[in-house]
């Protein structure tokens, strides 16, 4: 079962990730959060998001990131 869910888990994208650690931390219940973590290499902070925004219905759908989020692109330099 374990590698069942770490082959499924490497599928998904970052948002779906924390949602589907959210929902098996429910699943578990009182240290759930903990146990994923350990098992899953997350934060239990980044879990108990997961928990917060399935109980709040608070999933965005579409990009994972907000825009103008994460690296700027590297131009090239000419000498």
């Amino acid at each position: 079962m374990k590698a069942a869910i770490i082959l499924f888990y490497g599928l998904l994208d970052e948002q779906q990730r924390r949602l589907y650690a959210g929902l098996e931390s429910m699943k578990l219940g009182h240290g759930g959060d903990s146990i994923l973590a350990e098992f899953l290499g997350l934060d239990p902070h980044t879990i108990a998001r997961g928990c917060r925004q399935l109980l709040d219905q608070g999933v965005e759908v579409g990009g994972i990131r907000q825009s103008g989020a994460g690296r700027k692109p590297v131009g090239k330099e000419r000498p």
